[in-house]
């Protein structure tokens, strides 16, 4: 592991399905998409936030769950209905600042991997499909929505730029 890398990173962008949760997704009686989100994971974010470092999150879906745990993290730069993500991506980066290697990006799916490769540090979750898990700097131990975020919030803590 380079932690070398961690060093530059001020900021965490998350993809949503298999990264922030398991990837399932179910309807509920009104059909509303309904996920599951893991409180550590949350409790990782928001620590991050409190030592500064900007968090966001660039889904390829559009639903009510997601913007609604966002908003209650308090990530502010949330990009939705993203199916090609690096628009997004770019966006950020405008509106930051932040150069590709100021940035960690976590995903899981090959719709990821244009990010993961260009970012300064791209990570991928231990249940993500084999090529996005080629193209990572890291896998988490924890598969998505059971700690992985949480997993690397704790690592930009100890040795990212702000941990300092």
């Amino acid at each position: 592991m380079n932690y070398e890398k961690l060093k530059n990173i001020k900021a965490l962008v998350l993809d949503v399905d298999g990264v922030l949760t398991n990837g399932k997704i179910w309807l509920d009686t009104d059909s509303e998409w309904k996920r599951e989100f893991c409180v550590k994971d949350g409790v990782g974010i928001k620590r991050l936030l409190e030592a500064k470092y900007q968090v966001a999150v660039i889904t390829g879906g559009k639903s009510h769950d997601v913007r609604t745990r966002a908003k209650f993290l308090g990530i502010l730069h949330f990009y939705e209905g993203a199916l090609n993500k690096e628009p997004s991506y770019e966006d950020l980066k405008s509106k930051t600042g932040f150069q590709d290697s100021e940035l960690c990006y976590i995903g899981d799916e090959i719709f990821d991997l244009p990010i993961i490769r260009s970012c300064g540090f791209g990570v991928t979750v231990a249940s993500a499909v084999d090529e996005v898990r080629e193209g990572a700097d890291y896998i988490t131990r924890s598969p998505g929505g059971d700690g992985a975020v949480r997993e690397i919030c704790d690592l930009l803590m100890n040795h990212g730029y702000y941990s300092r």
